[in-house]
């Protein structure tokens, strides 16, 4: 698994946090990581982006971003708001493979969610999975309405015959509700795809130090962690 596509069912999952998580778990089993950044929106072309803060989190990873706009819009919108060129799918693919080449692990983040588009031809970051052949990590929110975009996002991937790696949960609160306890069972089933780890809620404002040490504990083996699904559930269940 050289390359890794890490996608949302929507924004402010948890999407970044949970890069920096595998990042960091990577960086601990002595991988070398590289981040790419498909599209950063929302940032002067002096601040930090996206992949700026998962090399804070996570550690000696190589940041790279294929864009950025200031707006924090769509891709598309934001560069033709701009009057910037857009991002294409194939851009994006060439810089995961440049990297892929000196990293043993590349870790592509999405902007938004799998069907954001990146250009007025349509382009998605589904389509970069696609031409990459790499497989695709969901990260979902933990509460009411995950099922359905999370299931959403997972036909999508299916049809176009791109692995679904599994689901992390993004954002898992100290005292979940009823529908959150719920989810952890039904999200694998209507993804059709295994929980691969759930990353407690506030995690991206720990220390760097902090950080590190405790991401392997919130994720599979599968992404170098150490985290149990059945564990997780059954003490969700209490």
């Amino acid at each position: 698994m050289p390359i890794l596509v890490i996608t949302g069912t929507g924004t402010e999952v948890g999407k970044t946090v949970t890069t920096a998580a595998v990042a960091a778990s990577a960086l601990a089993a002595g991988r070398s990581v590289a981040v790419l950044k498909a599209a950063q929106t929302g940032v002067a072309p002096d601040e930090r982006g996206d992949a700026d803060e998962v090399a804070r989190l996570a550690g000696a990873v190589t940041a790279a971003e294929t864009a950025r706009y200031p707006e924090p819009l769509a891709p598309a919108t934001a560069a033709r708001r701009a009057g910037l060129p857009p991002v294409r799918p194939q851009d994006v693919v060439e810089a995961a493979r440049k990297l892929a080449a000196g990293h043993d692990l590349v870790l592509v983040e999405g902007a938004g969610g799998l069907l954001v588009r990146f250009d007025e031809a349509g382009g998605t970051l589904a389509d970069v999975a696609q031409a990459l052949r790499a497989p695709v990590l969901v990260v979902a929110s933990a509460g009411l309405g995950t099922l359905n975009t999370t299931e959403l996002t997972a036909r999508e991937l299916r049809s176009r015959g791109v692995e679904l790696l599994g689901v992390v949960i993004g954002g898992w609160p100290d005292s979940p509700d009823l529908a959150m306890r719920c989810n952890v069972s039904d999200l694998p089933d209507v993804a059709g795809a295994p929980l691969l780890g759930a990353l407690p809620m506030g995690a991206g404002a720990l220390t760097p130090a902090g950080f590190r040490t405790a991401a392997p504990g919130w994720l599979a083996p599968r992404l170098d962690g150490t985290w149990e699904a059945e564990t997780f559930r059954e003490a969700s269940a209490s």
